[in-house]
């Protein structure tokens, strides 16, 4: 059997051709989008221009597919014809490839083409739902403006935050001196401990040292806000801020810090290298840095919904999680206590909400444009319900940061409620991972940091893929082991904290036990000491406190979960109010021996729960408390 001869024309183009039918407003749509894509190497014109150029295609073919006519003069036309003028771009060959020698992909693609073409008022239809009026490919210029200033002031915060605390927390006098953390370390992991423990802080653990990295830190973020060498504020940022969560031990342990150390850390490769951040001068836009901060987005989102449905946490399934959320969290707020008594079908309402925008909507993430940002107000929703009712840091405005990168250029141009094209309209350089603006001066160095961190992007992302993949199979199926090589490389990056598995609230706490520090002189008459934003006070509201994190208040709430012997900080702790330490003692609201310090300091854990409206509580009390229990016996520094 001989091969069919290829038709031609007499009078081929000088380059690619290809037609189609300009009165279809399907056509045009895509054309747009392949004619960005291909750039000058192929030329794109409607047959009602062209057509007569060309005799030997009969008019009725013009009208139904696109026809490629190749400068050797052979014609295609179809999926043939959009495979193979695609293949144009560098990297679009793999289509026209497999078209050429994958069994079954030509009859298939040509199927499906067939049907569009027969069903182009449809399609078009399905493309405007979808993509709206432009479905050329999206560009991030102006979200990643808006992102990364908001990375910086979140970083900003993140540092502040620590910053007043630092001294009390592990400072010198603190809790758990990093003085003394770093050495017992050292003696016991030997020569792989500054590795495994990577902080500038093996170079000096000094109270001045932690108020250096805190304020180069600070000054890293505001550079980063206004938009002043964003790439070298981030990895200024990244390095400092990683350098305090080693330091910070047990402080320092929260989800939203090692979210805020992988997303500083992609963002360095998604930050213009140049000096000056400006609308007006955008610098290449990395495509694969892109990818990893929405994958990013995906991980902690999906990972989060689908602990919740493994964890064997019936709450969950038989949706009565939130009748104790809002009580039983760390910090809430004085709305968290009015959500509290909302009726058990809003309750259970908001469940399932939850449940969908954590397992179903992160896969909109990587949908058209239209059903993205869809997504994209879902999951800021869900972030300022949270802010709303609980105190959670910087870990909502960091997750709404990370949901800015789902909105493209079009889409804010559309919020806005412009029309037309934007002035300065992005193009996509063919076969680039990157988008520049047409007119953009960039200088030597520029370009040269810009190829280098697009290629360091494709190195992170070829690092952290398995590892990301394997992170979230485990979501599924926790106690399953990796493949060894998955497993070193894992235990190679875990130090960085750059690649991190996520899974908030996989089991609901159903009771709040609570913690309550008392002094004493004498061993008989016990006073209380008052934490800041911790419950305490029955009578004083829940406060609102984020995105500043009182990080020993927080501590306090998991040690109540355990006991003492669980969390040997807690031990440092009652010495430090022993000594009346300063630094520690400024970390709380009140002090009940601001003279002499006590002689005796004791725990005891209370079982506290919100009041609810109508039920005879004490007037003005937010809180109830059931009866003591010990929770650290009295312990004194041995003096006479």
């Amino acid at each position: 059997m001989t091969a069919a001869i290829p038709r031609r024309v007499a009078n081929p183009p000088a380059k690619p051709l290809l037609i189609f039918d300009g009165d279809c407003h399907f056509c045009r749509r895509w054309i747009e989008r392949w004619r960005e894509m291909t750039g000058d190497a192929v030329e794109y014109a409607p047959s009602q221009e062209r057509a007569a150029a060309f005799p030997e295609i009969a008019p009725e073919e013009f009208a139904g597919a696109v026809q490629l006519i190749e400068p050797d003069g052979r014609i295609v036309s179809g999926a043939e014809a959009v495979f193979r003028s695609l293949a144009h771009r560098r990297g679009g060959g793999f289509a026209a490839r497999c078209y050429e020698r994958l069994p079954g992909f030509a009859f298939l693609t040509e199927a499906a083409y067939s049907i569009v073409a027969r069903n182009r008022t449809l399609a078009s239809a399905a493309t405007r739902l979808l993509w709206g009026h432009d479905v050329r490919r999206p560009n991030y210029f102006v979200s990643r403006r808006w992102f990364l200033r908001a990375l910086g002031a979140i970083f900003l915060i993140a540092f502040s935050s620590l910053w007043v605390q630092v001294d009390g927390l592990v400072g010198a006098n603190g809790i758990l001196p990093v003085a003394g953390f770093l050495p017992a370390a050292r003696a016991h992991l030997g020569a792989s401990a500054p590795f495994l423990l990577p902080t500038l802080c093996w170079l000096n653990t000094s109270d001045m040292f932690l108020h250096l990295l805190c304020a180069t830190g600070a000054a890293a973020s505001l550079l980063l806000m206004v938009g002043i060498a964003p790439a070298l504020s981030l990895l200024l940022a990244f390095v400092c801020y990683l350098s305090l969560t080693i330091a910070g031990q047990t402080f320092l342990s929260f989800q939203w810090d090692i979210l805020l150390l992988e997303t500083g850390f992609l963002a360095i490769f998604f930050a213009p290298w140049t000096w000056r951040m400006t609308a007006r001068n955008e610098a290449p836009l990395s495509r694969v840095a892109l990818f990893l901060l929405k994958l990013l987005l995906f991980k902690l989102m999906f990972m989060s919904g689908v602990v919740k449905l493994t964890s064997g946490d019936d709450s969950w399934w038989d949706l009565t999680a939130l009748n104790y959320h809002f009580e039983t969290q760390p910090l809430p707020t004085v709305l968290g206590w009015w959500a509290h008594q909302a009726p058990l079908w809003l309750q259970q309402f908001s469940t399932v909400f939850v449940l969908v925008v954590e397992t179903i909507v992160p896969f909109l993430i990587w949908a058209p444009r239209r059903p993205r940002v869809i997504g994209c107000m879902l999951l800021i929703a869900l972030q300022v319900l949270i802010l709303l009712t609980g105190n959670y840091a910087f870990f909502n405005l960091l997750t709404i940061a990370l949901c800015l990168l789902l909105v493209d250029d079009t889409a804010w141009r559309s919020l806005r409620g412009r029309s037309g094209h934007a002035v300065g309209r992005d193009s996509v350089e063919p076969g680039s991972d990157t988008a520049s603006t047409p007119g953009s001066t960039e200088s030597g160095s520029t370009r040269l940091g810009a190829k280098a961190a697009r290629w360091l992007a494709v190195v992170v992302l070829l690092l952290t893929l398995p590892v990301n993949a394997a992170l979230l199979f485990s979501a599924f199926q926790p106690e399953a082991s990796w493949p060894r090589p998955v497993t070193v490389l894992h235990g190679m990056l875990e130090p960085f904290r750059i690649v991190n598995g996520y899974g908030l609230f996989r089991v609901m706490t159903k009771s709040r036990p609570e913690i309550v520090v008392e002094g004493s002189a004498d061993g008989t008459e016990w006073l209380p000491y008052e934490f800041r934003w911790k419950p305490g006070d029955l009578h004083r509201a829940p406060r609102w406190v984020a995105p500043h994190q009182p990080r020993l208040d927080w501590q306090m709430w998991f040690a109540a979960l355990g006991t003492y012997r669980d969390n040997r900080w807690f031990l440092r702790f009652a010495e430090s109010l022993l000594r009346n330490s300063p630094d520690v003692v400024a970390l709380l609201e009140r002090n009940p021996f601001p003279e002499t310090p006590p002689r005796y300091v004791r725990a005891r854990v209370y079982d506290y729960s919100f009041t609810r409206r109508g039920e005879g509580a004490e007037p003005g009390a937010w809180w109830k408390r059931g009866a003591a229990a010990e929770y650290l016996p009295a312990v004194s520094l041995g003096r006479e």
